[in-house]
């Protein structure tokens, strides 16, 4: 499901801004893109993430634009002695190189000693996380909606459909014994009562489809009541929508006539477009 979130806050570290954007996928499927200086924190987002959504590509942005408060910041001199060593390993392997210059000094990760305040930073950005969270599962539950609605008119026409097929199975059969007669009598001379009796149960027992379409009207059933229940239903509505194309096909291999041959298409169209959007509801 789709969805965008975007909120920002104050920190001791300065202002933090988190984005949330989310598309389409079967699965979960989380991609980070921290700044560095806050990349110890990935596991809290991703905990509030994965207790929030279950199903979508999301891509969490998080960005640190620093304040006032980072003048407390100190050089890391354990960092400079491990870069200073890097260094000079470099120099003399590239003899021809320039130094390194102060500002790509400053820049290196870990250089720079941020104030020890990982505790409140950590508590800002979940609280963050949270306020994000609260407007895109809202923009995706508003999509979600519009989507369950496709869905059930969907269910709607192939319930149509099924009260269509059902009263043509007679028809069929009846239009089958006319046909076997016919052929009897050109053969015969005369239509083999007994044997067109056979031909009939023969041809009958293969051509129903009742259970079929119980089967069909059940998972029909089904999906609007897992769509009446609500929460997480797109795993449960993919199944049943594999389900529903599985006696579709059935239906269209026992087809005794043009009539439900043409309604077992429609049908099977429908399931197409179920499978579709269901793939796109959490």
């Amino acid at each position: 499901m789709t969805g965008y979130a975007t909120a920002a806050a104050g920190s001791a570290r300065g202002t933090l801004g988190l984005e949330l954007r989310s598309v389409n996928s079967r699965f979960l499927d989380l991609q980070f893109r921290i700044a560095d200086e806050l990349r110890a924190h990935e596991p809290v987002l991703r905990e509030l993430l994965t207790a929030r959504i279950s199903r979508g590509k999301v891509d969490c942005r998080l960005s640190l634009v620093e304040g006032t408060a980072q003048a407390a910041s100190r050089l890391n001199s354990e960092a400079l002695a491990r870069l200073r060593a890097l260094a000079e390993s470099a120099q003399k392997a590239f003899p021809e190189a320039a130094p390194l210059r102060l500002a790509d000094v400053l820049r290196w990760p870990g250089v720079i000693a941020e104030p020890a305040d990982d505790e409140s930073l950590r508590a800002a950005l979940a609280a963050l996380c949270r306020l994000a969270l609260d407007e895109l599962v809202a923009a995706r539950a508003r999509e979600g909606e519009k989507l369950a609605k496709v869905v059930l008119e969907r269910v709607r026409a192939m319930h149509a459909r099924l009260d269509q097929i059902a009263p043509l199975m007679p028809q069929a059969i009846a239009a089958y014994q006319e046909k076997l007669a016919e052929r009897l009598r050109e053969a015969l001379g005369s239509a083999d009562d007994e044997r067109l009796r056979t031909e009939i149960a023969v041809f009958a027992a293969k051509v129903d489809v009742a259970e079929e379409l119980e089967r069909l009207r059940a998972h029909l059933d089904e999906v609007q009541r897992v769509l009446g229940a609500g929460g997480p239903v797109g795993k449960r509505l993919d199944f049943i929508a594999q389900e529903l194309n599985r006696e579709a096909n059935t239906l269209a291999a026992k087809a005794a006539s043009q009539a439900i041959s043409d309604a077992a298409l429609e049908l099977k169209l429908l399931v197409e477009q179920i499978r579709e959007q269901v793939q796109n509801i959490e």
